[in-house]
Parts: structure tokens; C-alpha cells; sequence
């Protein structure tokens, strides 16, 4: 069985929700990115990233994000140590391969700020040092639907870290009953054994990074990107960064689909999540409708004219 199988088949066997689910999570992992799982309470977010890291042999951290928490907290500290008459740095929960902050959304943008540098650069400054992250380094972020009270809305440089934003919905009747017949989140998770190392991990990285994508494919891409900023009905298109992202978040599912090149088919299902949280409507400026991006880039991705 292929590597990448195993490890989607040891999240399957915990995690009874959407398989398209996980082979998105897949992609986070593959394209160097971080994951934000946006949902109600208790449709199996936290399930889903603790299967993940539990799936790879690796440094495992979790963050559970309140209002008082504080980047010190996430990041580490310098303690004065009395033999040796130095200061010693302890280092945070961030400093692991895949990091779950749980529920991101309920902390202060302080904090939430915080999170930036380790996301983007795969380091931190602390007391005039920058230090390297483990590799490989992933944050799998969750929050709740922004209308629940005690929820502080992301800023918009901090939701364009996030290579994807996923959504999971409520599961189907069937999956339900698997569910509470086998408790898999409470029995099997805790027994869930690694099937790749960090090694692994990183070479199957470097695979998706050199996965084929024809020129008409590029085009394709930045034809959508390029609707984003000409759109009437969007305040904010999607960025180089977001175009970029969309490139490797496509790589990345060819890769999982156990291809060296990409077809168009990858870049319509990684649209919505790629981009949708990366474009501004003008209806959230003017009343906060959060849904109108994912509508809009819908719209754009049926206009595009795609290639054979």
C-alpha cells in the first residue's frame, strides 16, 4: 500500500465524516501549509487533527486558545536559571511538528497575531532570537462559526496563512450510528498507532513540489485569479500568495490521487477552499455576510472557461 494511502486509511478508520475531508487534510500536510477547520461544535474537528498527528511519528502539540491566554504562553519564555546564573529558554507548544490550536477564534487577536511568524516563516523572534521550528510544521486550527458568543473574528493577514479552510458539516445518518456504536474519537484514538515518520513526510513533500502542471493549467489558475480582482461584487481579490497557494495546494492533490501531474478537475475542487477565505465581498463590508465569498468564487469558477 502506497505511504500516502496508509495514512489516509489510519485517519479513516477514527474519523467517520466526509473522506473529501481528509484528503484535503492531506493536501494541507503535502503543500507545507497549516489547516483551518471551521464548524459547529462537536462534528469531530479536534478528531480529525489528533488522527493526523497521531498518524506520524512525530512531535505532537496542543493548544487550547482562551481569552486570557498569552503569546508568551504559545511561543516559550526565558527563565532565569540560578546555578548557572543565565537566562534558559523554555520553549511553547509551538514548537512541535504538528501543532492543534483548538478553537483559535476564542482567544485575543493578540495572541492570535502571535501565531504569525511561526506560520509564515517556520520560526520565532523571542528576546532578540530567532529559533527554527520543527520539520516538518503544521498548525491545524479550529474555531467555531463566528456568530457563537466569546468568538473573535481573525484578522484577514492571519486567515490568509491558512492554506485551506475547511468546513465539515454534520455527518450522514449512517456515519452517525458507526459513531455511536464505536465511539471511535474516545476507544480507537487513543490506540491509533503512527504509519509514516517525519522522513517520510518530508520526502513526500518533495514529490508534490515537483509535480507536472502544463502551462494551459497555470493559465487556467491565474485566469481565476485574475476574475477575483475584477469582480464587482468583491472589495478584495486573491493575492500572488493566494495564487501561489492554490498552484501547490494543486500539486499536492495530484499527489494524493497517486499522479505526477495536475488536470483541471484538481484546481475546480480546491477553489472554494483555497481562495474563499482569501477574497473580501463587498456584502461583508456592508452587513457581514460571511457566505458571500464562497457563492462569488462559485460564480467565477463557472465563467472561467476550463481547459480540455
Amino acid at each position: 500500500m502506497q505511504p500516502l494511502e496508509r495514512l489516509r486509511k489510519n485517519i479513516e478508520s477514527v474519523y467517520f465524516g466526509r473522506p473529501q475531508t481528509i484528503v484535503h487534510l492531506l493536501v494541507g500536510l503535502l503543500a507545507r501549509g497549516h489547516v483551518l477547520i471551521e464548524d459547529v461544535p462537536g462534528v469531530g474537528k479536534t478528531v480529525l487533527a489528533r488522527a493526523l498527528a497521531r498518524s506520524i511519528n512525530c512531535q505532537f502539540s496542543r493548544i487550547q486558545l482562551t481569552p486570557d491566554l498569552l503569546p508568551s504562553d504559545i511561543l516559550g519564555v526565558s527563565v532565569y536559571n540560578q546555578e548557572k546564573q543565565n537566562f534558559e529558554f523554555k520553549p511553547g507548544p509551538v514548537f512541535a511538528n504538528i501543532v492543534l490550536a483548538d478553537e483559535v477564534n476564542r482567544t485575543t487577536p493578540r495572541t492570535q497575531s502571535s501565531l504569525l511568524e511561526a506560520m509564515n516563516d517556520s520560526s520565532v523572534s523571542v528576546d532578540g532570537r530567532t529559533m527554527p521550528l520543527p520539520q516538518p510544521f503544521m498548525v491545524v486550527a479550529t474555531q467555531n462559526p463566528f456568530e457563537f458568543e466569546g468568538t473573535y473574528f481573525l484578522p484577514e493577514n492571519q486567515l490568509d496563512r491558512f492554506l485551506l479552510r475547511l468546513q465539515l458539516g454534520y455527518p450522514r445518518r449512517d456515519q452517525e450510528v458507526a459513531i455511536l456504536r464505536e465511539q471511535p474519537g474516545r476507544i480507537r484514538l487513543e490506540h491509533l498507532e503512527p504509519v509514516l515518520s517525519t522522513e517520510e513526510v518530508r520526502a513526500l513533500q518533495g514529490q508534490a513540489a515537483q509535480v507536472k502542471l502544463e502551462p494551459v493549467l497555470l493559465d487556467y489558475i491565474l485566469d481565476i485569479v485574475q476574475m477575483t480582482r475584477q469582480h464587482e461584487m468583491l472589495h478584495t481579490g486573491i493575492s500572488p500568495r493566494g495564487s501561489l497557494a492554490l498552484m501547490q495546494a494543486v500539486q499536492a492533490l495530484a499527489l494524493v490521487n497517486q499522479r505526477d501531474y495536475a488536470i483541471p478537475d484538481d484546481v475546480k475542487e480546491l477553489v472554494i477552499p483555497v481562495c474563499a477565505h482569501r477574497v473580501i465581498s463587498r456584502s461583508y463590508m456592508a452587513n457581514g455576510d460571511l457566505s458571500a465569498a464562497e457563492r462569488i468564487m462559485q460564480e467565477i469558477l463557472q465563467k472561467v472557461p476550463c481547459p480540455a
